[in-house]
């Protein structure tokens, strides 16, 4: 199996960090990965929506420097490639109706990408209820409403036939609440791919209830940013609910 592959599995529930290039002074970083390296985070993803500062590889550097764990590009725009990490998420928003987000930009991409040689996860991106969080703003995309799991059903059933490895439904930066459990569930019901639930996820309980309602990696960022010790806190969490399955 493709080392790519391996990175988001739905055999069992992961554990994936969010840090925005933007934001990671060395403090942070050093705190961060140091939670991190004491617990069990399977995947770094490194992005962010604007990266004022050019400051990617630079962050990628120091992450190969300090951690084993895998770092994955997560795009925010076609601009946010490096031969440096292990992988990225090729992401096409394919809640939106912005052609820009669904191919334009991965059109601009594209050949930097091959010449990297650089191992792409294509993966399709839902925002999910996130009214004024950045990635709505930069997107120019309405997201999917948060109680109509209907429709996120119908659009991550599409993202599959279209060929995704995986469904990444995202409540946003910031979000004030994560995405339901009968979203998830309902998501995750109807295709056969890995789902990746990020956004909103503020504490442990929050991620026990995306995990127990089907999700297989759940992402924290923001509330990493302010309060390190989470990391620790949910991987603890995680590392239950994995033995758990196991035993049944």
């Amino acid at each position: 199996m493709q080392r790519e592959q391996t990175l988001f599995s739905n055999n069992q529930k992961q554990l994936a960090l969010l840090i925005d290039p933007d934001k990671a002074t060395h403090k942070l970083l050093d705190d961060l990965i140091s939670h991190a390296n004491q617990s069990q985070v399977d995947i770094i993803l490194v992005g962010g929506s604007l990266l004022l500062n050019g400051n990617l590889e630079n962050c990628i550097k120091y992450l190969k420097n300090t951690t084993d764990i895998p770092i994955v590009i997560f795009p925010g725009n076609s601009m946010q490639v490096s031969p440096l990490a292990d992988a990225m998420l090729f992401l096409s928003l394919i809640s939106g109706r912005n052609a820009e987000f669904l191919i334009g930009h991965h059109i601009i991409a594209a050949p930097a990408i091959k010449h990297s040689g650089i191992s792409c996860i294509p993966t399709g991106y839902m925002l999910v209820g996130a009214h004024g969080t950045s990635v709505q703003y930069m997107s120019n995309s309405h997201p999917i409403p948060a109680n109509k799991p209907d429709i996120a059903v119908a659009t991550a059933m599409a993202g599959e036939m279209l060929g995704m490895k995986l469904i990444y439904m995202d409540a946003g930066s910031g979000a004030p609440n994560p995405i339901s459990a009968e979203m998830i569930e309902n998501v995750k019901s109807t295709i056969d791919i890995p789902l990746v639930i990020g956004g909103g996820i503020r504490n442990a309980n929050h991620a026990k209830i995306a995990f127990e309602a089907g999700a297989d990696c759940i992402v924290i960022g923001t509330v990493a940013e302010f309060n390190p010790q989470i990391v620790v806190e949910i991987s603890e969490m995680k590392q239950i609910i994995n033995r758990t399955l196991i035993k049944n």
